[in-house]
């Protein structure tokens, strides 16, 4: 196997459109602009091309023999493999209605013929960059999801910068969700996500990182002077919030009561949040799979104690 380094994958464009003269146009143009392009003559055949293997973009004329661009643009949206691929509807009806309701079908777009080069290949890369761009944050929180986090710890590393990764995570989340429902959970963990993300902004530095890992779980990236301060700050302000999440007389008893995981009933206290912080002081990481199964350690060893707490990396840090 060669060591050489692979070239980036292009990104991937369906045309569908029966019009073989505009297909043949849109080929070249494509093309030329560095996309890998395949085409379809309609939407029939668009599915079964797209279910093979999902393009990034779909570029599909509206008017079609067999199945019209609404509809392959609403199987598309229906089935799992293809649910989330970019759509940019193409047709030479400019009727605000049949914009509608190509928008409704699930288009992100919609072009009106005779088209302007220039003008589709900028639509074109506005529409992959939005993509690619929610696929990388939480629909949750709107935080930096798992790439932008992995690049962040990545660069960070690679440019030899000293960080901390602050790994949080809330405790007895779970029996907070079975006992409110995941509507209330979702609210929790949004304002758990604005208050990590206004807390870290506020108290670091304006190159401190914050992330949302999934579920109840929270990174953020700063700079090692500011890790502590930023870990007590979160603690005593996620304190305050924690008891306004529940009822009254839940957050008055300091408990609720949820079956564990082996199906018992048990008390739980209120939510709280357990951080472990690993750090470049004193260290190096040759790679973030390091910093993160240090600040992961650490994190699981802070859930130990019962409430609000955070752990440091004392091979890299002082302090307590």
């Amino acid at each position: 196997m060669s060591d050489e380094p692979q070239a980036p994958a292009r990104e991937s464009i369906l045309v569908v459109e029966d019009d073989e003269f505009i297909a043949r146009l849109l080929r070249v143009e494509l093309a030329g602009a560095g996309y890998e392009v395949r085409t379809a003559t309609d939407g029939l055949e668009a599915l079964e091309a797209a279910f093979e293997r999902c393009p990034d973009l779909i570029l599909a004329d509206v008017m079609m023999p067999n199945m019209d661009g609404y509809e392959m643009t609403r199987r598309l949206r229906e089935d799992p493999r293809t649910e989330g691929v970019s759509i940019i509807m193409l047709t030479a009806r400019g009727v605000a209605a049949d914009k509608l309701e190509g928008l409704t079908a699930g288009a992100d777009d919609y072009i009106v013929k005779p088209f302007d080069a220039d003008e589709l290949l900028a639509r074109i890369r506005g529409v992959i960059r939005r993509a690619e761009y929610m696929r990388s944050v939480s629909p949750l929180t709107g935080l930096p999801g798992n790439v932008r986090i992995e690049d962040e710890i990545e660069a960070r590393i690679a440019h030899g910068l000293d960080f901390a990764l602050l790994y949080l995570d809330l405790d007895n989340f779970k029996a907070y969700s079975d006992r409110y429902g995941f509507v209330r959970g979702d609210e929790a963990l949004r304002a758990t996500g604005r208050l990590i993300r206004d807390t870290a902004k506020g108290v670091g530095s304006s190159a401190t990182f914050v992330g949302h890992i999934g579920g109840d779980d929270f990174v953020v990236v700063s700079s090692p002077e500011h890790a502590t301060v930023i870990a007590e700050e979160v603690i005593r302000r996620f304190d305050e919030l924690a008891p306004t999440l529940y009822e009254p007389e839940d957050a008055a008893r300091g408990f609720v009561e949820a079956e564990d995981r082996q199906g018992k009933r048990q008390r739980f206290p209120l939510v709280s949040v357990s951080i472990g912080i690993a750090s470049t002081a004193g260290r190096r990481f040759s790679h973030r799979a390091e910093a993160v199964q240090v600040a992961t350690e650490l994190k699981n060893y802070t859930k130990r104690t019962p409430g609000s707490s955070y752990s440091l990396d004392r091979r890299g840090m002082g302090g307590g």
